[in-house]
C-alpha cells in the first residue's frame, strides 16, 4: 500500500481589519469561507482588530486557488463568503476590506505583515472612518434613446439626394446623442463627488453593459451622516435622467472596497 500524503497544515486566511473603541464582537450567523474555522480577532494594535480565520491549507493553496478561479460558482461562493464578514463589521468605525485570497501561512506571519504597514493602516483608518462607499451606475435605455433619434425621421422611403442628407442628420444626431451622454455622466459625476469625501469612476475603457452602453460606474465615500442626503441627492439625479433616457442605479452602503485597495 501506498503512504497516505499528509494533509498540509492550516493557514491564517485574513478577511478585514475592524477599528473599533472597544473588541468587536464577532457574530456567530458568520461563517465565512468554504471549510474555514471560525471568525476570531488579533489585536493588531490599540483599537485595530485584524479578522481571521484558519482555513485548510490543501483547500486554499496557489494550486487549488488558480483551479478555482476558472470557475465563475466557486469564485462567487467565496467572494459571497468574504464579503459577508467584511460586512458583520460594518458598524465598527472603520473596516479595511483585504484582497480576496489574502492568507498567510500563520497568524504570527499576518500579525508581522501588518505591522510593516503600521502607517499606511492608520492613514487608512483615519481616511475611511465613519464612512461608507457607495455606488452609482448610469447606463442608457436603446430603446428610448432611439425613439428619440427616430423622432424627427420621415415615414416615408426617399431616394438619391434626399435619402443621403437624412443618413447625415442621423449620423449628426448619434454624435450629438453621445457628446451629450458624457455632458451629462460627467456633471451628474461632478455633483454627486461635491458631497462626498472622495469619488473614482471607472475609465471609459472598462465599462461594458450588455443592456445597453454602461456610460458611468463610480463609487463615492460618503460620510455617514451625510449617507440620506446623498441618498435622496442620487434619487433627485435618477428621476432627471430618467426622462432622457437614461437609468441610474444605486447600490450600498459598502465597506469602502475602492478606497482602502489599489
Amino acid at each position: 500500500m501506498g503512504l497516505k500524503t499528509p494533509a498540509k497544515p492550516s493557514v491564517t486566511y485574513v478577511y478585514c481589519l475592524v477599528a473599533a473603541d472597544r473588541r468587536p464582537r464577532v457574530r456567530a450567523a458568520v461563517s465565512g469561507l468554504p471549510g474555514a474555522g471560525p471568525v476570531r480577532l488579533l489585536d493588531v494594535a490599540d483599537g485595530l482588530f485584524m479578522a481571521v480565520a484558519d482555513v485548510p491549507g490543501d483547500r486554499y493553496d496557489e494550486s487549488a486557488i488558480s483551479s478555482g478561479l476558472s470557475k465563475l460558482d466557486w469564485v462567487s461562493r467565496i467572494a459571497v463568503a468574504h464579503e459577508g464578514v467584511v460586512e458583520s463589521f460594518a458598524s465598527a468605525s472603520a473596516v479595511l476590506p483585504m484582497k480576496l485570497f489574502t492568507i498567510f501561512t500563520n497568524d504570527d506571519r499576518a500579525m508581522a505583515h501588518m505591522h510593516t504597514q503600521r502607517a499606511r493602516l492608520a492613514a487608512l483608518v483615519k481616511r475611511v472612518a465613519h464612512h461608507q462607499e457607495w455606488g452609482v451606475r448610469v447606463a442608457m435605455d436603446r430603446a428610448r434613446a432611439s425613439a428619440a433619434l427616430s423622432k424627427n425621421s420621415s415615414a416615408r422611403a426617399v431616394t438619391g439626394a434626399t435619402y443621403l442628407a437624412q443618413k447625415k442628420a442621423q449620423r449628426d444626431a448619434s454624435r450629438e446623442l453621445a457628446s451629450r451622454a458624457r455632458e451629462t455622466v460627467a456633471g451628474l459625476f461632478d455633483r454627486l463627488a461635491a458631497g462626498s469625501r472622495d469619488a473614482k469612476r471607472r475609465a471609459a475603457s472598462e465599462l461594458s453593459a450588455p443592456a445597453g452602453p454602461l456610460l458611468l460606474d463610480a463609487a463615492f465615500l460618503v460620510p455617514r451622516t451625510r449617507a440620506l442626503r446623498f441618498r435622496k441627492s442620487a434619487a433627485r439625479e435618477a428621476k432627471m435622467l430618467s426622462r432622457q433616457g437614461y437609468d441610474l442605479t444605486l447600490t450600498g452602503p459598502w465597506p469602502p472596497y475602492t478606497f482602502v485597495q489599489g
